[in-house]
Parts: structure tokens; sequence; C-alpha cells
């Protein structure tokens, strides 16, 4: 089965992950997840896979994070509601590979999950 890469073609790292991963021969199944958000089940495994808390994935620069009051929230399950509702808050790229997964910030980052 092919990894899956959760893509922004608006983001030079996204673009450049991708780049990367053809260059070594690997065609990821791309998801535009601003398009085709993930839903919060499927963020909640993502973040599994990741071994990271859920405020880890998340692009705390967005306007939508600082809207939404998130700073001093520490709560997971309304942390993933809020990504699955504002897609724009997770972070970008994401490569998932089997069992593993990897945010691809370094690019290289994902290479370890290959």
């Amino acid at each position: 089965m092919a990894p899956v890469l959760y893509h922004n073609p608006r983001c030079s790292k996204s673009r450049q992950t991708l780049a990367l991963l053809q260059e070594k021969g690997v065609a990821p199944r791309i998801v535009e997840y601003l398009k085709t958000p993930p839903d919060a089940a499927t963020l909640a495994e993502l973040i599994g896979k990741l071994g990271i808390p859920a405020k880890a994935l998340m692009r705390k620069g967005e306007d939508a994070y600082k809207a939404l009051g998130l700073k001093d929230v520490e709560d997971e399950s309304a942390l993933i509601a809020a990504m699955a509702a504002h897609p724009v808050l997770i972070e970008r790229p994401i490569l998932i590979n089997g069992a593993k997964a990897a945010i691809g910030r370094p690019p290289e980052a994902v290479l370890d999950i290959l």
C-alpha cells in the first residue's frame, strides 16, 4: 500500500517533501487536507502514529488558533475537534507509511519512515 501524504500544494515545505519523495521513487497517495479534511477519529489515529500530543500538530501562528483561544487549551479531544473543524490548523506535510507517520519539517524527516 502506498504511503499517504497530507499535502497543501500552496506550502513550500509540502511541495519540497513531495518532490523529495518522488526523487526517491515514492509515489504517495496525496490527500489535500484542506479540501478533504480528516475527521477527529483519523486525526487521533494520526497523532498516535506520530507519538506527539495534539498541540504539537497545530499551526500556532494561524489566525484560527488565536481566534479560537487554543493557547491555553490542553484537552486533547478539544484540540483534535478544533483541527477537524479548522484543518488550516493542522501542521503539514504529514507522511503516513503503515503504522508510522512523520511531519515533513524538514522535508527529509519523512525519509525515516520509508
